[in-house]
């Protein structure tokens, strides 16, 4: 069973949120918080493997409780709710190590599949939103585009191939495909890549390619 964590300051979502996900019959939400500082409190009590957590609450907000969870032994993945009005905060979130968004509208079935997709250890660089997020609100500019070319030097050519493909939001099998790899292939250079540039997930990967196109 997936132990995840349900945040949002309203209690009729928590209890929605959590019907939807123990319906899928894998999934077992083993707390509720209702804010960041809540949360942050529950995770090092009970350890969810995954964190479903609102951006905007009272107190502490989704933002600043992601990077708190973020920094805890062995963190949980932490999934972001949000809504296209909050999108100039969602990166920070992202580089603080959250793995991906759903909006609240997400039909039950995507959202017990967002919970496995990223407690497999993906990030959720496929739905349309995340994609329009990275292309939109990354950090831009000589500087920045200058710095995140250096870091990418340090991986080989095929290394470098794959982290771009993954860029693009390709999944494993999808990047295998296009560059005639085996999956297998394809998941030991995306791990060997996220140590060289000290990286801890997909999503981080995806910005710091987006970072070096200026």
């Amino acid at each position: 069973m997936i132990r995840v964590l349900v945040v949002d300051d309203e209690h009729l979502v928590r209890s929605g949120l959590r019907l939807i996900l123990e319906a899928a019959g894998d999934i077992v939400v083993v707390g509720e918080a209702r804010d960041g500082a809540e949360a942050v409190d529950v995770v090092t009590r009970l350890g969810p493997e995954v964190v479903l957590m609102d951006v905007r609450m009272p107190g502490m907000d989704g933002l600043t409780a992601a990077a708190r969870i973020g920094a805890v032994p062995n963190p949980p993945k932490v999934i972001m709710l949000t809504t296209f009005d909050l999108d100039e905060y969602v990166h920070q979130a992202l580089r603080a190590g959250a793995v991906g968004f759903l909006l609240k509208d997400t039909p039950p079935t995507e959202l017990a599949a967002a919970v496995r997709t990223v407690h497999a250890g993906h990030a959720m660089l496929a739905p349309t939103v995340t994609m329009r997020l990275l292309s939109s609100f990354v950090e831009r500019g000589p500087a920045v585009a200058q710095r995140a070319r250096e870091r990418l030097a340090l991986l080989t050519g095929r290394e470098r191939d794959v982290i771009e493909a993954l860029a693009r939001g390709l999944s494993n099998a999808g990047i295998g495909a296009e560059l005639s790899l085996t999956e297998a292939t394809v998941k030991a250079h995306v791990s060997r890549s996220l140590a060289k540039l000290g990286l801890a997930n997909r999503v981080q990967a995806a910005i710091l390619v987006r970072d070096a196109t200026g």
